[in-house]
């Protein structure tokens, strides 16, 4: 019998120790500050601006370099300035620096070249509420040189969305405005161009049931210079199958097979907790990779293990003949009394995803191993679906992973061909925002497209790894002044993927049930030093929120999450308060809901679970 607690420990470790060594590889933006080489200028180019979002603390932009031009650029320096108060936090596609309120930002090595006609967008985060100005690129003016004081046209509004069938969306905007007039709007669904039209309506056709998509338009002018995209407009065309339904919002958690062993937490206490009522769907973790295969991470709790009657969902106790017991007998039971309740197996997570190396090198007879796992007769009425949770894919967690950055897109593209549409694909992806971080090193955008979801793992990203401080809170909704890494927070990590052009849709915001602490901490505020982890009660540096409720009350808030100073132990973690308002944001992002790790940190009486569903309701 293989018990399997450490695999509880190193799941949280997971987000932990490849966040620490990832914070002291990176340099912070101000150490990269300085002027930009002048490069040769252009007159043939032009850039334009957006600023993509704006969540009040914070914004997104993006600059849009396009060669107007008849010959190739070989380099684009784009150079603007900001009032002081307004600064660039975090960047990609590009290197931004900065000299006083003057910004700049240098081509990467692989995106300078530019074919006549080409364009190449680098974008970044920032806060302040100043707009930029005095742009450059390539010394001249960003309006081009070939179209001497044209200026290009304001974006679109953004698209409305109606007469959304299986196949077809009617798509509506408010139009642009120009100096000199606007020709005609380019439609782009996913970040591609799929129709130039005179007017500001299109009716997209030949669409795929039950399945995301994303749009923006783009003006043009009479000298066909193009102005900024519009806002996105998510949608989903209606039937398939394997989704949640139209309209519905995903309330996820994590149920660990190790945790029927000392946490002695089991399918019933879903039950009687009230939680199972409130969830949408269960990821059952974890399945392991080994091999280039799926295969079962712990046989005895999987579908071994005798429940008594008292232990069992429907108070029935197992018998020795029957062909099935264990979670998965279990989980049957939870779905019957349920029938809401979708069942997804995750596989990998931090000890086993050293695997998915090997799966990636042949990603059609992985996704067959991982089908005919999940799909096996004994239990293949218990899940819907499969969930990924490789950590991380082309970068190091437990192992560094060379599989490159389509390796993911690659393996999720062959997992939705070989479940099909009535089938749920999910993956678990990492929230590193930083420049040149874990979510730059994977093709997430592009494989958008073949997952119903992706989990971000918005936790996790300070902890007592660090074990002299600074104290800081694992799980910030937000950035806040002397957070000790750029990019470590949520709304940054949920910036980045809708940048890479995933729906928000396809997003779910994460919540950890636990908290991360250090002792031998005398300032009450984060920021301040430790002598290291926190007693807990299975790990130190963590513990149930269940527990620190009583033991040390939240004292304090910051960046949208809690803290709280017990003697001389710090701890920080979601309440039933701060998850409400997470949930909050959540929906005004447009998201697709949220997913928690994991069910047993929570009270007896689900409080949790009860803020994620009260709050996205």
């Amino acid at each position: 019998m293989n018990t399997q607690p450490p695999l509880h420990r190193t799941r949280f470790r997971v987000r932990s120790r490849a966040v620490a060594a990832l914070t002291a590889l990176l340099l912070p933006l101000a150490a990269m500050v300085g002027l930009a080489a002048p490069a040769e200028a252009a007159t043939s180019a032009t850039a334009t601006y957006t600023k993509v979002q704006d969540w009040g603390t914070g914004f997104e932009g993006k600059w849009t370099v396009k060669n107007t031009g008849t010959t190739s650029l070989s380099s684009w320096t784009v150079e603007w300035d900001y009032p002081s108060g307004t600064v660039v936090t975090s960047a990609w596609d590009a290197d931004v620096t900065s000299s006083g309120t003057h910004w700049t930002g240098k081509n990467k090595s692989w995106n300078g070249t530019l074919a006549p006609g080409a364009s190449v967008s680098f974008g970044f985060n920032g806060s302040g509420s100043g707009a930029p100005s005095g742009c450059k690129l390539n010394g001249a003016s960003c309006d081009g040189g070939s179209v001497p004081g044209d200026n290009p046209p304001s974006a679109p509004g953004t698209p409305s969305a109606s007469n959304i069938t299986d196949t077809s969306v009617a798509l509506s905007w408010t139009a642009a405005t120009d100096d000199n007039g606007i020709k005609n709007y380019d439609v782009l669904r996913d970040g591609a161009r799929i129709a130039t039209v005179t007017g500001t309506t299109y009716t997209n056709t030949g669409l795929s049931a039950g399945t995301d998509y994303s749009y923006t338009v783009q003006a043009r002018d009479t000298a066909d210079q193009t102005g900024p995209v519009s806002g996105a407009r998510a949608v989903r065309t209606t039937g398939g199958g394997g989704d949640p339904g139209p309209g519905s919002t995903v309330k996820l958690g994590y149920f660990t097979e190790w945790g029927v062993y000392g946490r002695n937490y089991h399918v019933k206490n879903l039950d009687t907790s009230g939680s199972a009522s409130k969830i949408t769907h269960i990821n059952y973790a974890f399945g392991n990779v080994t091999g280039g295969r799926c295969a079962i991470g712990d046989s005895y709790a999987d579908y071994d293990k005798a429940y008594t009657a008292d232990q069992s969902v429907d108070g029935v106790a197992d018998t020795w003949d029957q062909p099935l017991r264990g979670n998965f007998n279990q989980l049957r039971k939870l779905k019957a009394k349920y029938p809401h309740i979708k069942v997804l197996w995750s596989f990998g997570g931090w000890t086993w995803s050293g695997g998915f190396g090997q799966a990636a090198a042949n990603p059609a007879a992985f996704a067959q191993s991982c089908y005919d796992l999940v799909e096996d007769p004994r239990w293949a009425d218990v899940f819907d679906g499969i969930d990924l949770d490789w950590e991380y894919p082309n970068a190091c967690g437990l192992s560094c992973d060379t599989s490159g950055a389509a390796a993911f897109k690659n393996l999720m593209q062959a997992m939705r061909a070989k479940f099909g549409a009535n089938n749920l694909v999910t993956a678990a992806v990492t929230a590193d925002a930083s420049s040149g971080g874990k979510i730059d090193a994977a093709d997430y955008g592009g494989a958008a497209q073949y997952v119903d979801w992706y989990n971000v793992m918005t936790y996790d990203f300070f902890g007592a790894w660090a074990a002299q401080g600074p104290t800081a809170p694992h799980s910030p909704l937000t950035s806040y002044p002397g957070i000790p890494q750029a990019g470590f927070n949520s709304a940054e990590a949920i910036a980045k993927f809708k940048a890479k052009g995933v729906p928000s849709a396809k997003l779910l915001l994460g919540i950890g049930f636990y908290g991360r602490g250090w002792t031998g901490v005398t300032q009450a505020t984060p920021g301040g030093t430790a002598t290291g982890p926190a007693p807990g009660t299975y790990e130190q540096g963590i513990e149930d929120y269940k527990v620190l409720k009583n033991t040390c009350p939240s004292t304090g808030t910051i960046a949208g999450t809690a803290y709280a100073k017990c003697g001389s132990n710090w701890w920080s973690y979601d309440t039933p308060a701060t998850v409400t308002s997470k949930m909050s944001w959540a929906k005004g992002q447009g998201l697709g809901g949220a997913f928690f790790w994991e069910f047993s940190g929570d009270t007896t009486n689900g409080e949790l679970v009860g803020a994620i569903n009260s709050g996205l309701n």
